[in-house]
C-alpha cells in the first residue's frame, strides 16, 4: 500500500506531462474559434483592396470559387479529425495517411505561415487602437508598435494560462465583431438599394467567370481569397481540448467557413457598389472604415474600427493557438526539441512553445516596424503565406481520400463528402500552388518556398535520432462504414 502511495503521484505526473486540458472548448466555442481564426473584419479591412486590385468586379467570384474547394478541405479536416484526435491536426493526419515527411512539412508550413502572420497582424491591432482614440497619431510608429506589442502579449498571456480563458475571450470579442458586421451588412444592403451608391450597379454576373482577364488573374485572386479564409482550421488544432473533439472540431470548421464566406461576399459586393474604385485603392489599409463612413456618416467608421480592432486581436490569439498546438504535437513526437511537447502542470497548456513563439514574434514585430528593410521583407512575406496555405491544405485533402479509400464508394454520402469534394479541393490547391509560382516576385517565392525548405533541417536531424513519428503508423479504418460518419477509429489516442 505504501509503495502505491509513493509511485502514484509520479505516474500521474508522467501521464499528464504531454496532455492538454480536456473539455475546455464547447461545440459552440469551436465554431466561434473557427470564425475568429478567419478574422472576418480584419480580412475585409486589410485585404479587400488587394483583391479588388487583382480581380476588380470578379472579386465576388474569386471568393465564391475559392470557398467551394475550401469547404472540401474543411470536410477533409472533419473526417480526418474523427479518425485521429491530435493537436497537430494536418501534421499528424498527413503523416499517417500519406508519409511522415509530408506530414512534418504540413506542420512546418503551418508554423512558418502562422509566425509570419502574427508578426504582420500585431501592427493593425496597434493602428486600429490608436485610430479609435487618437486618429492623428496613427503614423506614430513607436506608439503604434508599442500598443500592438501590448495587445499581442495580452493574448499570449490568455493562451498561456488556459484554454477556458482563451475561449471566453474569443466569445466576447468575436460575438461583438460579428454582431457589428451583421448590422452593417444589413445597412449596406439597404444603402446600396437606395440608389445613392458611387460605384457600379450590382450584377449577378460578378459571381461568374466573365470578369476574369485570363487564368493568371483567377489564380492570383484565388491566392488572395485563400488568405481570406485561412485560420478556420484552428478548431482542428483544439480537438484535444474540445468536448467531443472528434466531431465538434470538424463541425466548427465547416460552419465557420460558411459564416465567414457570407460576410466576405456581402462586404465585398457592398464595397464595389458603394465606393468608387479610386477610394478603394487610396484606403487599402482599412477600406472597411471608409465603407462605414459612407453608409453611416459620422459614427459608422468608428464602429467598424472597433470591429477590425477586435478581429485583429482575436485572430492573433487563434493563430498563436494554432502554432503552439502544432509545435506541442511535434515536440510530443520528438520531431523537434522535446521541451515543446510538455504541458504546464497547472494550466495544461504548451507553455514552453507559447513563450518561445511569443518571444520570437515580438522581436520580429518590433524589428519590422523600425527597420525598413525588415519591414519590406515581411510585407513580401505576407504574399508568401498563400503558397504555404495551399500546400498543407492540399495534402490534407489528399490524405482523407487515401485514408478512407476503402469506404468512399460504400455510400453516396461517403463518395461526396470523403472522396469527391475533398479531392477537388486538393486539386484546386495544388493547381493554384504551381500555376501561381511563375507570376510571383522572386522574394515572395524565396520566402514562401524557402521557409518550407528550412523544415528539412530539423526533419533530418530528428529522423536520424530515431523519432517514432517517422516510422509509418497508418490510420486504422474499418473495412466498411455505415452512412453515418465513422467514430472511434483511432483508439490509440494522440500519444
Amino acid at each position: 500500500m505504501a509503495d502505491t502511495d509513493v509511485t502514484q503521484p509520479n505516474d500521474s505526473r508522467q501521464e499528464h506531462e504531454h496532455q492538454l486540458q480536456a473539455d475546455g472548448v464547447s461545440a459552440a466555442g469551436s465554431i466561434v474559434m473557427a470564425v475568429a481564426g478567419s478574422a472576418p473584419a480584419y480580412s475585409i479591412a486589410a485585404t479587400t483592396a488587394t483583391l479588388v486590385a487583382v480581380a476588380g468586379l470578379a472579386s465576388p467570384a474569386a471568393l465564391l470559387w475559392c470557398a467551394l474547394p475550401m469547404l472540401g478541405i474543411a470536410w477533409a479536416f472533419a473526417y480526418l479529425g474523427r479518425a485521429d484526435v491530435n493537436a497537430g491536426a494536418a501534421y499528424s493526419w498527413v503523416g499517417r495517411a500519406l508519409h511522415p515527411i509530408l506530414g512534418f512539412l504540413s506542420g512546418w508550413a503551418l508554423v512558418v505561415s502562422a509566425t509570419i502572420f502574427m508578426v504582420a497582424g500585431a501592427l493593425p491591432a496597434g493602428v486600429m487602437t490608436v485610430a479609435l482614440f487618437s486618429p492623428e497619431n496613427t503614423d506614430n510608429v513607436p506608439l503604434v508598435t508599442a500598443i500592438g506589442a501590448v495587445w499581442f502579449l495580452v493574448m499570449a498571456a490568455c493562451v498561456l494560462v488556459g484554454v477556458r480563458i482563451t475561449a471566453r475571450a474569443q466569445w466576447v470579442m468575436t460575438s461583438i465583431e460579428v454582431t457589428i458586421l451583421v448590422v452593417f451588412a444589413i445597412v449596406a444592403i439597404v444603402h446600396a438599394m437606395s440608389g445613392s451608391a458611387a460605384g457600379p450597379a450590382f450584377s449577378w454576373d460578378w459571381f461568374g467567370f466573365s470578369h476574369f482577364n485570363g487564368v493568371g488573374t483567377f489564380v492570383a485572386a484565388a491566392l488572395v481569397a485563400a488568405f481570406y479564409y485561412w485560420g478556420w482550421d484552428v478548431a482542428a488544432n483544439l480537438n484535444e481540448e474540445t468536448k467531443n473533439g472528434k466531431k465538434a472540431s470538424g463541425i466548427g470548421g465547416l460552419v465557420g467557413v460558411i459564416i465567414v464566406f457570407l460576410l466576405f461576399e456581402i462586404f465585398t459586393v457592398a464595397t464595389l457598389v458603394i465606393l468608387p474604385a479610386a477610394t478603394i485603392e487610396e484606403n487599402s489599409g482599412n477600406v472597411l472604415a471608409v465603407l462605414g463612413d459612407a453608409i453611416w456618416p459620422g459614427i459608422g467608421g468608428k464602429i467598424l474600427i472597433i470591429a477590425v480592432m477586435l478581429s485583429t486581436i482575436a485572430t492573433l490569439e487563434t493563430t498563436l493557438i494554432q502554432v503552439t498546438r502544432t509545435l506541442f504535437a511535434m515536440g510530443r513526437d520528438n520531431t523537434i526539441p522535446a521541451a515543446f511537447g510538455h504541458s504546464h502542470r497547472r494550466w495544461r497548456t504548451p507553455a514552453f512553445a507559447t513563450l518561445v513563439v511569443t518571444g520570437v514574434s515580438v522581436v520580429l514585430f518590433i524589428g519590422s516596424n523600425f527597420l525598413g528593410s525588415v519591414g519590406e521583407i515581411l510585407s513580401n512575406a505576407i504574399s508568401s503565406i498563400g503558397l504555404q496555405i495551399a500546400f498543407y491544405y492540399a495534402l490534407a485533402g489528399i490524405a482523407v481520400v487515401v485514408a478512407y479509400r476503402r469506404v468512399i464508394f460504400t455510400s453516396v454520402k461517403n463518395f461526396i463528402f470523403i472522396g469527391l469534394w475533398p479531392a477537388l479541393g486538393a486539386l484546386f490547391m495544388v493547381w493554384i500552388f504551381f500555376v501561381s509560382i511563375p507570376s510571383l516576385d522572386t522574394i515572395v517565392i524565396v520566402i514562401g518556398l524557402g521557409a518550407l525548405a528550412l523544415g528539412i533541417v530539423p526533419m533530418i536531424i530528428y529522423w536520424r535520432k530515431g523519432a517514432a513519428y517517422f516510422r509509418r503508423r497508418p490510420l486504422e479504418l474499418p473495412s466498411e462504414l455505415d452512412a453515418k460518419a465513422p467514430e472511434n477509429i483511432d483508439t490509440g489516442g494522440p500519444s
